[in-house]
């Protein structure tokens, strides 16, 4: 039972340790205490899981429009409903969100290659495979 809550618990620690250090960075986000930023990481955890892909099937069309870009909007969005559902958690904005987004994603991806072990993967097709591209 542990062992399936460990990779949960680091990913947790991951993002509650993303938003502190972003809180650090940008003045327009704030917290009121500890309980406000595990509670925000938690939110913000299930809100990745949950609503973040809705937001981005609803959203395709405009998201291949704009060659993916528009991604960093939904990340934006989905870290304001974050703040207004967390009491103690303070974003003074779009923009705020816009670029602390970006800068948590960053931070995510140096600090899960580390911790977890794993490698960030990074794949550029010249030519389809023999699936076709993939």
């Amino acid at each position: 039972m542990l062992a399936n809550l460990t990779p949960f618990l680091l990913h947790w620690a991951i993002t509650a340790f993303g938003l502190w250090v972003a809180s650090h960075v940008f003045k327009g986000l704030r917290f009121d205490g500890g309980g406000a930023l595990g509670v925000a990481a938690l939110l913000l955890g299930l809100a990745n899981a949950v609503v973040r892909p809705l937001l981005v099937v609803l959203t395709l069309p405009l998201t291949l429009v704009t060659f993916g870009l528009f991604l960093l909007v939904i990340n934006a969005l989905v870290l304001m409903l974050v703040a207004r559902l967390v009491r103690g958690f303070h974003l003074d904005g779009f923009w705020t969100a816009f670029w602390a987004s970006i800068f948590m994603s960053l931070l995510s991806l140096l600090l899960g290659t580390f911790v977890l072990g794993g490698t960030p993967e990074f794949t550029i097709h010249t030519s389809p495979g023999p699936e076709g591209w993939i």
